[in-house]
């Protein structure tokens, strides 16, 4: 389980989350929704050991504090981040990119169960395995990026805007990707624009404004709050 408490995170005099509480058992899809602005990266950034500003919190994966170690040290431990625009290395075939998310020494020991497992999640990625990356289309791009994530063998999966730019249809087909992830006992950590399909296949979710969570809820609930509705489903009529 990952538990983050009273995370704060300021960059200058600028302060981008302040007290955020959220946390994510094995096997269920949590979901952060929020505007543009509201500190959803952010607060994916200072879990991962990431945040270019200066990040103040308690955070524990299976009780063990790891809010002090370094990013390579936290994916050590067990948590794989896919950034916002995905990051493959576009020159490198897939095969190429999966095998660079292996490189800790807990992964290495598990790579070729770890691989089996992505291409049964990602078939599509076995066919394509020697397939240079930048020539394959938006959502295999993000099944790379997934699957090389996945290779470090981690117990928390974080995702940040994982459907930006996909077509409706590859967009039906990832979120379709990290229910069977789910199935595999990974808990995910999910920022999304598409609130309405977020929702749809997480557990629970946290709504945060102004670097605040605000609210949270079963996923249920908050896909059927008016409130929600009208803040991040364009009205309670687009729910029906």
């Amino acid at each position: 389980m990952l538990e983050v408490r009273n995370l704060s995170a300021s960059y200058g005099m600028h302060r981008a989350l302040s007290g955020i509480n959220v946390q994510v058992e094995a096997g269920e899809i949590v979901v952060i929704l929020g505007a543009n602005g509201a500190g959803k990266s952010s607060l994916l950034k200072a879990i991962a050991g990431m945040s270019e500003g200066e990040v103040e919190a308690e955070i524990t994966l299976d009780g063990s504090l790891i809010s002090d170690l370094r990013a390579e040290q936290i994916v050590e431990r067990g948590i794989a981040f896919v950034p916002e625009g995905r990051g493959i290395f576009g020159d490198l075939t897939v095969a190429e990119n999966l095998m660079l998310g292996a490189y800790s020494s807990h992964a290495r020991a598990q790579q070729e169960q770890n691989l089996d497992r992505v291409f049964a999640l990602f078939p599509k990625l076995r066919e394509r395995r020697s397939q240079i990356s930048r020539t394959m289309s938006g959502g295999e791009q993000q099944m790379v990026a997934i699957g090389r994530a996945m290779m470090s063998a981690p117990q928390i999966l974080m995702l940040d805007e994982p459907s930006l730019g996909l077509s409706p249809l590859l967009c039906k087909e990832l979120f379709a990707n990290l229910k069977n992830i789910r199935e595999t006992g990974l808990g995910v950590l999910l920022v999304e624009q598409n609130a309405r399909q977020s929702l749809a296949t997480a557990d629970r979710g946290y709504l945060i404004e102004n670097g605040e969570i605000i609210g949270q809820d079963t996923a249920d609930r908050l896909l059927n709050d008016p409130a929600v509705q009208s803040a991040y489903l364009g009205g309670a009529s687009a729910a029906t």
